[in-house]
C-alpha cells in the first residue's frame, strides 16, 4: 500500500478546528455551543463590497495578472499611503489570503532546513507553513505574566545562526492580542539589520487597536525598507475571511522578484474575490469607528469576566481580538473535550482552542486556552458564566 510523504504525516493538525467533532457531538445532543474557538467575526461585511460582486458585469472568468488587479493594488497603494506607509503599487502582491502571503515569503527568503525565529505562542498555521516550506522554526518564549510581550532581543540574539534567514512577528498578535510597542519595532529592526535578516510582520489585524494604542508597521521604518516584508489580508478587516485575499508587500525588489515566481505558479488570485476586496477600499471610516468601539467592549467585558473566574489568568490584549487564557487544569485539551462531548450548563456549552497547538516548543501552554472574542457582549457573559461553572465540575472530576 502506498504510504504518504513524511511531510504529510508531520504537517500539524489545526488546535482551531480538530475539536468540530466534539461541537457536533455536542450539538446532536441538543446542546447550543458557543464558539469561542475561531476567530470567525459576526460582524457584517461591508454592502458595498457585496454589492461589487452582485453587480459584476461578467461574461468570461479569466484570469487575473498574477500579481493580482493593478486598479486593486493601485487603490491598495493609496489606502497605504493614507496611513503613512511609503508603499506602491510595484510593492505590492495580491494572494490567495495571508496563509498564501506568508508562504511566498518563506519559500523567497529561506531554503529547506534554514531557520526562522518567532515569538511563542504564535499563529497555529505558522508551524504548518513552515512544514510545507521545510523551514525549521525556532521559538522563543514569551510570557503570559506581561502579555506576552516583546521577549527581550537578547533572548532572540542568542538563537541566530549562519541558518537563521529571518524574524517573525504577528502585530497585533494572534493568539495572544498583544501589540507590540514602536520601541520594541524598533529594537526588532536594529536586530535585522544587525545580521541582516528578514522581518516578517503579520500585520492583518492592524486597524483593532484599542484605547490609547496604535498600530506600528514595519513598513513605516525606512532603514530597514530592504529587510522588511508586511503580509496583510482584507479577512479580519472587512469580516470577509472567505474571500481568501491578503497580499504580500515589500520595498525589496528581488524578494518581489522571487515572491512573483511562486505567484506565476499559482496564476492569479481569485477574481470574484478581487472584485470585492477592491470595492472594499471604499468602505466609509464610520464602519471602522463602529466596529472598533463594539470590539473594544467586547474586550472590557470578556477580559473582566475572565478575570472574576477563580483560577483564571488571563493576558490583557491591546489588539486583534483574541486573549490567551491560562486554566486551573492539567490539559486544557482534555478541558476543551470534555465541556463540548460530556458538559452542559442549562443546556449550552462553549467550544475554546487548546493553546499548546499555539506553540512549537513541546509541553508548553498545555494549561492555556486561546479564546476568541468575536461574539456579541450577552453572548461572551454568558460564555464566561459557563466556562466558571464548567471549570468548577471538572476540577473535581480532575482531582
Amino acid at each position: 500500500m502506498p504510504k504518504v510523504s513524511s511531510k504529510g504525516q508531520n504537517m500539524p493538525e489545526s488546535p482551531i478546528r480538530k475539536l468540530v467533532p466534539f461541537a457536533e457531538i455536542a450539538k446532536k445532543k441538543g446542546n447550543k455551543v458557543y464558539h469561542l474557538n475561531i476567530g470567525q467575526p459576526d460582524i457584517k461585511t461591508p454592502e458595498v463590497a457585496l454589492n461589487a460582486v452582485k453587480n459584476a458585469d461578467i461574461t468570461v472568468l479569466e484570469y487575473s495578472h498574477s500579481a493580482g488587479f493593478e486598479s486593486y493594488r493601485t487603490k491598495l497603494a493609496a489606502y497605504y499611503q493614507k496611513h503613512h506607509l511609503p508603499i506602491n503599487v510595484e510593492d505590492i502582491i495580491i494572494t490567495t489570503g495571508g496563509s498564501e502571503a506568508l508562504i511566498f515569503a518563506m519559500g523567497s527568503t529561506m531554503d529547506a532546513g534554514d531557520e526562522i525565529i518567532i515569538p511563542e505562542p504564535f499563529y497555529a498555521n505558522y508551524n504548518g507553513f513552515s512544514t510545507s516550506t521545510g523551514v525549521n522554526i525556532v521559538p522563543v518564549m514569551s510570557s503570559i505574566e506581561n502579555d506576552f510581550a516583546l521577549p527581550a532581543i537578547s533572548e532572540f540574539e542568542k538563537l541566530i545562526t549562519a541558518k537563521t534567514k529571518a524574524i517573525l512577528i504577528c502585530n497585533p498578535g494572534n493568539p495572544t492580542g498583544y501589540l507590540y510597542s514602536k520601541e520594541e519595532i524598533s529594537q526588532l529592526a536594529e536586530l535585522v539589520k544587525k545580521h541582516d535578516l528578514f522581518l516578517i510582520a503579520d500585520e492583518v489585524y492592524r486597524e483593532f487597536t484599542y484605547g490609547e494604542h496604535k498600530h506600528v508597521s514595519i513598513m513605516s521604518f525606512p532603514e530597514i525598507e530592504q529587510n522588511a516584508i508586511m503580509i496583510d489580508s482584507v479577512s479580519k478587516r472587512y469580516s470577509m475571511c472567505g474571500a481568501r485575499i491578503g497580499c504580500i508587500v515589500s520595498k525589496n525588489k528581488e524578494l518581489m522578484g522571487a515572491a512573483m515566481k511562486f505567484a506565476q505558479a499559482r496564476l492569479s488570485p481569485p477574481t470574484y474575490a478581487q472584485i470585492a476586496s477592491e470595492a472594499a477600499l471604499d468602505t466609509p471610516q464610520s464602519y471602522f469607528d463602529e466596529v472598533i468601539e463594539e470590539y473594544k467592549e467586547r474586550r472590557d467585558v470578556f477580559i473582566e469576566a475572565l478575570q472574576g473566574i477563580e483560577g483564571v489568568q488571563v493576558g490583557v490584549p491591546n489588539g486583534s481580538f483574541y486573549c490567551v487564557a491560562k486554566f486551573p487544569v492539567k490539559s486544557a485539551d482534555d478541558f476543551a473535550k470534555w465541556i463540548l462531548e460530556s458538559y452542559d450548563y442549562q443546556g449550552e456549552t462553549v467550544m475554546v482552542a487548546p493553546a499548546a497547538g499555539f506553540y512549537s516548543t513541546p509541553g508548553v501552554g498545555l494549561d492555556q486556552v486561546r479564546l476568541a472574542y468575536v461574539l456579541k457582549k450577552e453572548d461572551l457573559l454568558r460564555s464566561a458564566e459557563i466556562l466558571k461553572q464548567a471549570l468548577k465540575a471538572y476540577r473535581l472530576i480532575e482531582k
